[in-house]
């Protein structure tokens, strides 16, 4: 087969491509960094004549022109695997919709339960000589969304990196129903975010607890990228990677010769993800990078693979906690903030695994819209708060004045730990409270 012939049988422009969209139809649109652009402006075109159209994807760092057409809400809606800022704007304006899964599931999900896509609308590295397309910076779960749709649309960026991955990493020009070029368009960036000196503070409790050798996933952060910062200075050595998302700190730990994964029992001297997002440093640190294996979400994400990984070390964000060890990371009250994410698949992953620990990091304190502080530790959840993590499964609770391991402690044991590691201010308060509600002894204050 000849498949550069193939390739121009199949070449459309974009608004030739997008005709196949019909009112009332679900779509799925790429990923994080990869979401199409060109596609997209074809798509808005043609919004007076299409109603109902309902799109798919994640962490939007842009705004889509076809969210920006006159009486949006009546011609386009999104759905999100798990919001950015900017789609927590949109869900307030009445044209995003959170869907909660743990991100392990989703390849099952779509094969399973997702109704026949009428359209995946995907951003590609251009064709090799084989005829693969990479889906670059987002293995994630596409490979099953291209299963389930009707129609398989690649938008083919110059810019798109070509990521060394599993089968599930690429798509076959063969499986491909149109392809749709869009030159060199510079992708989206997402800049870490800056640590504060709290952060850098829960992050030195964080990285003391890290042995040489451990396997490290990272979430998304200011902490989390104070953690890697850390490590790239310090004098840890022959780390290993497993996680989802792929962010710069790993890029500084790997330059800083910390990551050489020769201790992974598994993918050994591989670093392993699902889906890269951040600046350029990391775009091109990704490309065509055979250290870098990317690969589905429902193999990074699985808590028995994460299992046969010694000392795997899992580091998360939380909005707060209260002195039950309940964890939100999700919402603030019913405003939806992120997602759930892999949150839990880490945590009980990094417990499962022999040595692993499993890290939940906060400040003990925030600033509300009004300039009130208040404290990150509640006696409970504020109300319509989801639960992230249950308190069966908290391993370890950090903020800036000290870390503790919840793993099964009482009630009155883990109020008294996690009441040690929130602010000075709040603490009385929250012995008052953790005894009305009965979870406090006498004996603590001794």
């Amino acid at each position: 087969m000849n498949y550069r012939e193939e390739y121009q049988r199949k070449l459309r422009t974009a608004r030739e491509a997008v005709q196949v969209v019909r009112s009332g139809d679900w779509i799925d649109f790429g990923w994080c960094a990869s979401a199409p652009e060109t596609l997209d402006a074809a798509l808005a075109e043609r919004w007076e004549e299409l109603y109902d159209v309902k799109a798919r994807g994640a962490v939007l760092t842009w705004r889509p022109k076809m969210f920006s057409v006159p009486d949006t809400a009546e011609h386009f809606t999104w759905h999100s695997w798990h919001f950015s800022g900017l789609e927590r704007k949109m869900m307030e304006e009445g044209i995003a919709w959170y869907i909660p899964l743990r991100y392990s599931e989703l390849p099952r999900y779509y094969r399973e339960n997702v109704d026949p896509i009428r359209a995946a609308m995907l951003q590609v590295a251009p064709m090799d000589e084989e005829g693969y397309f990479s889906f670059g910076l987002s293995t994630s779960h596409l490979q099953a969304v291209c299963e389930r749709s009707e129609y398989v649309i690649v938008e083919v960026n110059e810019c798109q990196p070509r990521c060394f991955g599993t089968e599930a990493s690429r798509i076959h020009i063969s499986e491909v129903d149109f392809v749709v070029e869009a030159g060199q368009q510079p992708l989206r960036q997402l800049p870490p975010a800056n640590p504060s000196e709290v952060d850098r503070a829960v992050a030195r409790l964080v990285v003391e607890q890290i042995p040489n050798g451990a396997c490290l996933q990272l979430g998304i952060g200011g902490m989390p990228n104070a953690v890697g910062t850390l490590i790239a200075q310090s004098d840890l050595k022959d780390l290993g990677i497993h996680t989802e998302m792929y962010v710069d700190a790993f890029v500084d730990m790997a330059r800083a010769g910390k990551i050489t994964g020769r201790h992974k029992s598994i993918d050994r001297g591989l670093q392993v993800y699902a889906f890269g997002m951040g600046t350029q440093k990391l775009y091109d640190y990704l490309h065509e990078n055979p250290e870098c294996l990317s690969t589905s979400v429902d193999y990074t994400n699985d808590a028995r693979v994460m299992a046969q990984l010694e000392n795997f070390i899992s580091i998360n964000n939380a909005v707060d906690v209260d002195l039950f060890g309940q964890v939100n990371a999700e919402s603030s009250g019913v405003r939806h903030i992120s997602g759930s994410g892999g949150q839990l698949d880490f945590v009980l992953g990094a417990y499962m695994s022999p040595g692993g620990k499993s890290f939940i990091c906060c400040s003990s304190t925030m600033t509300d819209r009004n300039g009130v502080v208040q404290s990150r530790i509640r006696p409970t959840l504020k109300e319509g708060s989801v639960v992230t993590d249950t308190r069966c499964n908290t391993h370890y609770l950090v903020t800036e004045y000290g870390a503790v391991n919840l793993k099964g402690a009482a009630t009155w044991q883990r109020a008294e730990k996690i009441i040690s590691i929130a602010h000075p201010d709040f603490r009385e308060d929250l012995i008052r409270e953790a005894e009305r509600m009965k979870i406090w002894r006498r004996s603590n204050q001794r």
